[in-house]
């Protein structure tokens, strides 16, 4: 099947982004939950110290568990870019081939998003519009790096161009999918909490061990079911702005026209 690629709708976009998910469940699932499982792992321990009364021991590992959280996230958002990428220009995808494609621009994802989040920081400090503001400008810039290559000044740049005139619709788009995470985390955590109370019966050690443990269970459920879906929908308003601005669904056209061009390898192999 040939992907038919045109400008599309905010309520398009966000179609595709759900048909994309449901249709590729677990591929989406596995490449959110495997970086985390690390993370479960040190949650857990950290949940142990807290029983044995290990208060430093916890403390020290709480540092070490959110170093390695920031890393899977970052991870899972590299190779979630690829899957979306080959999905949704209909090339075959695996799990592995995921992780594998993504492998070598984790470093520059990884140093990118530290540096876009340091810039949003201090744009929040000073008033909250300007966060945001430079928070859409730049959200192109993890799938610009992933699918185009460049560093962090490429990519902002990049990013910039692709999202001029259309920053309030990727603004609408991200947060109603983030909305959407925030809500399923929520209500796994309060059931799990739920089960705290009602296993602890009174007993303040285990309860909260109980909460460690299961607070980390339901991140851990919350980030591999939902986590994917703004790295989805940020990927495919890439490619959105590419076709509106760049014609790159001619691009493909040709591309696939002329197999053995070099607009072939530029358009079909991010």
């Amino acid at each position: 099947m040939v992907t038919v690629l045109r400008p599309l709708s905010t309520s398009e976009l966000l179609d595709r982004t759900f048909h994309l998910y449901r249709n590729n469940f677990l591929l989406f699932v596995g490449i959110a939950a495997i970086p985390q499982l690390f993370v479960l792992a040190l949650q857990l321990v950290g949940a142990g110290l807290i029983f044995r009364g290990a208060f430093i021991g916890y403390g020290l590992m709480a540092l070490l568990t959110a170093l390695l959280s920031y890393i899977a996230i970052e991870i899972s958002q590299a190779a979630t870019v690829m899957a979306v990428s080959n999905v949704h220009l209909d090339q075959p995808v695996t799990i592995a081939s995921a992780f594998s494609q993504a492998k070598s621009s984790i470093g520059r994802v990884i140093g990118i998003t530290f540096l876009v989040g340091l810039a949003v920081g201090v744009a929040t400090i000073f008033f909250i519009i300007p966060g945001i503001y430079v928070a859409v400008m730049w959200s192109m810039a993890i799938p610009v790096t992933m699918l185009e290559g460049g560093g962090v000044s490429f990519s902002t740049k990049r990013s910039q161009e692709l999202t001029k005139n259309n920053r309030g619709r990727i603004f609408v788009i991200y947060i109603l999918v983030a909305l959407l995470a925030l809500v399923v985390a929520l209500v796994l955590q309060f059931v799990l909490r739920l089960v705290a109370v009602a296993v602890a019966h009174g007993n303040t050690s285990l309860f909260l061990t109980l909460t460690q443990a299961l607070s980390a269970i339901g991140s851990f459920l919350s980030t591999s079911l939902v986590g994917s879906l703004a790295t989805i929908a940020l990927t495919l308003i890439y490619y959105d702005l590419r076709v509106r601005k760049e014609g790159f669904d001619l691009q493909l056209m040709m591309s696939r026209l002329q197999p053995n061009s070099q607009a072939a390898a530029a358009a079909t192999n991010p």
